[in-house]
Parts: C-alpha cells; structure tokens; sequence
C-alpha cells in the first residue's frame, strides 16, 4: 500500500478520514484509486454531494453510508449512482455483524479495513469484482459472530467458519478479537493469522473459479497443483486427522497448502498478495536493498489510470526483490526479539505455483 498525499501536501494514510495537517475530510475514491481532500466548501450542504479531483474534471460523491453512520468506512461513491448508498466495497456485503454489543462496530471496522485493502490490491492488479447484485456468481461478504464473541450475549451457538461457496466469502467477526485470533492460531498451530490473510485467501477460492474453472490453464494447474477433482472432504479431514506430508515445505507455501489443490491455490494467491502489496509498501518508502529500488507490481494500474502509460514487472524481478526483503525483514524482527515477519520458505516449486499465478493477473 502506498502513501497518498493531501492537496496541503502532506502525507495521508489509506484509513485516514482527516488530515493532521490542514484538518479537511479525507475519502478514498476506488474509481480512479486515489485520496481526496475536500474543504467545507467542497460540501454542498443542501444536497450532501462532495465536489473533488481536478481542477479540469471535478466530480460528485457522497461518502459511503456506512462511514457517516458508524465510523466504519472513508470510501467514496459517485453521486451520479443514484442507486448506490454504499461504496464498492461495503455494496458487496450481503450480511453485516448484528451490532447490538457496541465493541461489535469497533471489530467490524477492523474487519472492513482490512477487507478495503484486499480489495484495492485487486484493483491495482485490474482483476474484475462484480457484485452479486449485477451476478449470481458475483462476489459478497458474509461478516457474522458466534455465540464465543459475547458470551452468547448475542448471536447463535452455531459456529460459524470462514470460508468461501459460490462467491460468497463468510468471515467469522471473532477473527478480529486479538486475543481469540491468537488462541485460534495457535490451536491451528499456524505461524501467520490475520484478517488480510483470510480475505486474501478466500479470494482465491473466487478467483479460482473465475480464472482457473474450465479454462485453458486448467491443465497446467493441475500439472503444478494437482488434481482439484480429489474429495475435497476426505482431503480436509485426513489433514486435520493427520497432519500435512513430511515434505509438504519443499512442496507447498504452507501446511495447510497440502491439504488439498484448491487450498494450495488459495494460499498462493494469498501470497501473491501480500508479495505484490508489500513490495509497493517497501517501493513507496523508497526502500533499497543492495543499493537498488524494490520493483513496484501494483503501478501499472496507476499509471494507467493517471498517465495511460503501459507498465509491467517482471515474475523473476519481483520474486527476487521479495526475497530479498523478506530476508532483511526477518532480521530486524529478530534483532528486536520478535518472530519472523514472514514465516514461509519460498521453494522451487512454490515460485513455479506463484509465476502462475502471476501468469493469470498478467495474461500474455
């Protein structure tokens, strides 16, 4: 994620809503990927409409429902959508949390904030999001809490699981508990558990479908995956009755990976994102490691949207480049006593699986 810019120049961050600086209202515009600050007279107080971006081109929006009425959002959406009320990413939630229990709308927060920062990562890739409002097999969120969250204050004693089906990614609100996602990760025994990580993942499983799903590249994805058409049920059970295979690390980017080729997929892809996200993170900062800059894999659609300049990064480039930085990351955690930032080996084979993926964001 990069640093955006107030127009007093000052630097703003993708959740800010205000800047520190100058104090005018920030939102985010998923349109053309870029912040707007607006002064009280960019706000017509008669119709709601915040007029922003160029000088030459100033449009109307309104600020997604969900921020003016729970602090929960700084999206935009253009005001010439007169059937929208939320911003791309809150229209895409089918279910919300019952927010009953006040703590709830601070989870759910976390929740959407990380689900915003997936979600523009797909974006600067140009990957397609289509809403099921304009498809059945379209992308929604289902964001709900168990009984376990409250005490069974609220909710049900149904456990709800995260996961994907048709397009519809379910996330159980009690990932964003710190203190409940650290038991579950260690109950997992898993090294990496974040909100980021299961958005992430679970878009795969959509994207799979969307890309992979009885296309052409089927055929290499079980060449480097293996065969989807396995029992998905049995894979998963004889995972968590058995563990992953003694050399599932040479084969796979986590244990998890080896349970079954959909989820090798979707852990991929996950990685995928969070090489890409995190290398334009380290590019923005204008970091450097043997005295060169780290390559940029979300500025082609920046470019694009600002210059209509062509722009691509090599696979090998930018698996390079994360290595490297991820190799210089891990150091400094352990130089501060703290684990690995990025816990995962990079393999052979696990690059081959990430090229591919690469292949299906970057078709030739």
């Amino acid at each position: 994620m990069r640093t955006f810019t107030c127009s007093c120049g000052g630097p703003v961050y993708f959740e800010n809503d205000q800047c520190f600086q100058c104090g005018r209202k920030l939102a985010f515009d998923p349109n053309h990927l870029r912040m707007l600050a607006f002064n009280d007279a960019d706000i017509d107080p008669d119709t709601g409409i915040w007029w922003g971006g160029d000088r030459s081109e100033r449009k109307g929006y309104r600020p997604c429902r969900n921020g003016t009425d729970y602090n929960t959002c700084n999206w935009l959406v253009e005001a010439t959508d007169d059937a929208l009320d939320l911003c791309l990413s809150c229209s895409l939630n089918e279910v919300i949390p019952d927010l009953g229990v006040p703590r709830r709308i601070n989870l759910w927060y976390d929740v959407e904030k990380a689900k915003r920062r997936m979600i523009f990562t797909l974006l600067a890739l140009d990957l397609p999001i289509i809403g099921k409002r304009h498809d059945p097999g379209g992308l929604a969120f289902k964001i709900v809490a168990d009984g376990r969250l409250d005490g069974n204050q609220i909710g049900t004693d149904e456990q709800v699981y995260t996961g994907h089906f048709n397009g519809l990614i379910t996330l159980n609100l009690m990932e964003a508990d710190p203190e409940m996602r650290v038991q579950m990760r260690e109950s997992m025994n898993e090294s990496y558990r974040t909100l980021l990580g299961h958005f992430r993942h679970e878009s795969g499983h959509y994207y799979w479908d969307m890309l992979v799903s009885g296309k052409p590249v089927l055929e290499d994805f079980r060449t480097l995956f293996g065969d989807e058409r396995a029992d998905y049920r049995a894979s998963l059970d004889a995972h968590y009755a058995n563990g992953p295979p003694a050399d599932w690390g040479a084969r796979h980017i986590s244990a998890y990976a080896a349970c079954h080729p959909l989820e090798d997929f979707a852990e991929t892809w996950a990685h995928y994102m969070h090489m890409v996200d995190t290398l334009e993170t380290a590019n923005d900062s204008g970091t450097q490691l043997s005295g060169r800059e780290l390559a940029n894999p979300l500025q082609a659609r920046t470019l694009q949207l600002q210059f209509a300049i062509p722009y691509s990064v090599d696979f090998d480039r930018i698996q390079a480049d994360w290595t490297a930085l991820t190799h210089a990351l891990n150091r400094l955690n352990r130089s501060m006593g703290l684990d690995d930032a990025y816990p995962f080996s990079v393999t052979p084979i696990v690059a081959d699986k990430l090229h591919f993926v690469h292949q299906l964001v970057h078709p030739l």
